[in-house]
């Protein structure tokens, strides 16, 4: 959900529709319910005109969200819109495809399921969701134990890398635990699993590791972790476990990166989370969450209701659902099995890397995503003194396409990058007109005047947080000097802003 922002002062009515004018004249509320009905084909057009000014989902290279599916998919998506996946006496196969997901996912992740058992997981809305399910267990899982040897059990902790997504703050603001974050550096924006154990102690309800960095897609060395945590857990008698965020690598290292050992082979990880909607291949919406074993998830988190018609359990955060992506979900594990994903990933691998040659042959950028990861490239300017990435990223936009600019997490906030998440729909073609496109952007910023300008709105405003004289403080340094200082100060003053990609 995003909170709402709109001003509601300026206008009060909606401007009439271009097209829908020939069905209705009177201007439409803004804020309010209209008072009259209107013909559903001007309703129709109404919105239609409005949404024409949104981005192009496939130009939208800042998600890593799904934004194409097979038509076939699609139709078996709107015959399931109108059932509530919650009502799983009414619609048992459905309950049915979600179970066989779950059973896949867990096999693909080596989950150690024995025979004649069933994998331990459910379907989410996301990785969110999924991420604050497993946060919980862990969390309760910790407080039996700490209550069990009568010790407090009112501080837990959750160590995790500055570069996690913003659904791990949430958890910790919303159920209360502290997060640790282990701080990033220049040239290494992953967590550090040495540090990470450090910072372990017999509060931490978990490690979570994450598998495909938001930030430049990188897999963090979950192996490793496993190894140290064993270790100080047998020096301490502590049993601190793992939970991996493979939201957006789930779906990619088991077919790519076979060898990588990050999932339920490592005995510390206890879960795991990943995006359908991601590399999954699905539409927004939805997400998985598989446990080890049914000991990882605590019976007293599971809810058991029967006005819908029989004994149901349920662990969600949410309770009604649509069914569509699940039955999504399951089209695209039936209808490409292990060499279809494969085949997927390995494309999308590629695309990344003519991207990645053909922003390196610029020479203006440094890449700093890694070849082994998601299918991304993160690139900053090797020189930002005459323009930013954030200028890249607006002037990009008059082409249709949507690149983030962000800057990296503590402790290397003075490192902003371009990311472009290379999906299914990015086509080799795509790549090649976006490289053409930087190029012209580059020599469309090159004969500008250099931003090095003492009386921008950008120098004024920052002067106010730098809180010296423009003036005397540029005649003592130099505008190269006095620009420098404007531009630490700043990055000082929104230090506490977090990246909105995702």
């Amino acid at each position: 959900m995003v909170l709402t922002t709109t001003n509601p002062a300026p206008k009060q009515f909606v401007e009439s529709s271009t097209f829908a004018s020939r069905y209705v004249r009177q201007p439409l509320p803004r804020f309010q319910m209209p008072e009259n009905s209107m013909p559903k084909e001007a309703a129709y057009q109404v919105i239609t005109d409005e949404l024409m000014l949104d981005g192009n989902p496939r130009l939208n290279l800042a998600s890593f969200v799904t934004t194409w599916m097979e038509p076939e998919c699609d139709k078996l998506m709107m015959a399931s819109i109108n059932k509530n996946y919650v009502d799983m006496d009414e619609y048992p196969v459905t309950t049915e495809l979600q179970n066989r997901c779950v059973n896949m996912i867990a096999n693909l992740f080596n989950a150690p399921i024995g025979s004649g058992e069933a994998a331990v997981g459910v379907g989410t809305v996301g990785s969110s969701e999924a991420i604050m399910l497993a946060g919980l267990a862990f969390k309760r899982k910790w407080q039996q134990k700490m209550k069990s040897q009568g010790k407090p059990y009112d501080k837990p902790n959750i160590v995790t890398g500055a570069n996690v997504q913003v659904c791990w703050e949430k958890f910790a603001r919303y159920f209360e635990v502290e997060l640790k974050e282990v701080k990033l550096k220049e040239g290494y924006y992953v967590m550090d699993p040495v540090k990470a154990v450090e910072m372990v102690d017999e509060n931490t309800i978990c490690v979570a590791a994450i598998l495909g960095s938001t930030l430049t897609g990188e897999f963090e060395n979950v192996k490793l972790l496993n190894e140290l945590l064993t270790k100080k857990n047998k020096e301490t008698g502590w049993d601190t476990p793992i939970h991996v965020d493979a939201a957006s690598g789930g779906f990619i290292a088991p077919f790519v990166y076979p060898k990588i050992e990050w999932d339920f082979r490592l005995p510390l990880v206890k879960s795991i989370n990943v995006s359908g909607h991601k590399y999954g291949l699905v539409y927004a919406g939805i997400g998985w969450v598989v446990w080890r074993s049914k000991e990882d998830l605590p019976d007293d988190l599971v809810f058991h209701i029967n006005y819908l018609g029989s004994d149901q359990p349920t662990f969600t955060l949410n309770f009604s659902k649509g069914s569509s992506q699940i039955i999504a979900q399951y089209y695209q594990l039936i209808r490409l099995g292990f060499e279809g994903y494969k085949s997927i990933m390995e494309n999308c691998i590629g695309n990344a890397r003519i991207l990645k040659e053909g922003i390196e042959k610029t020479g203006r950028f440094e890449v700093v995503s890694k070849d082994v990861g998601v299918p991304l490239v993160a690139f900053a300017l090797k020189d930002s003194t005459k323009y930013t990435v954030f200028q890249i990223s607006d002037a990009l936009r008059k082409f249709g396409w949507i690149v983030p600019a962000y800057t990296m997490p503590a402790d290397a906030e003075h490192i902003a990058v371009l990311r472009v998440v290379v999906r299914e729909d990015f086509s080799c073609s795509l790549a090649e007109r976006l490289i053409s496109h930087i190029q012209e952007v580059l020599k469309e910023l090159d004969s500008l005047p250099s931003r090095i300008v003492k009386d921008s709105h950008v120098v004024t405003v920052a002067k106010e947080v730098v809180g010296e004289n423009k003036d005397a403080e540029a005649a003592k340094m130099g505008d190269r000097k006095f620009q420098e200082k404007v531009t630490k100060q700043w990055r000082h003053f929104v230090k506490t802003k977090k990246t909105g990609v995702c």
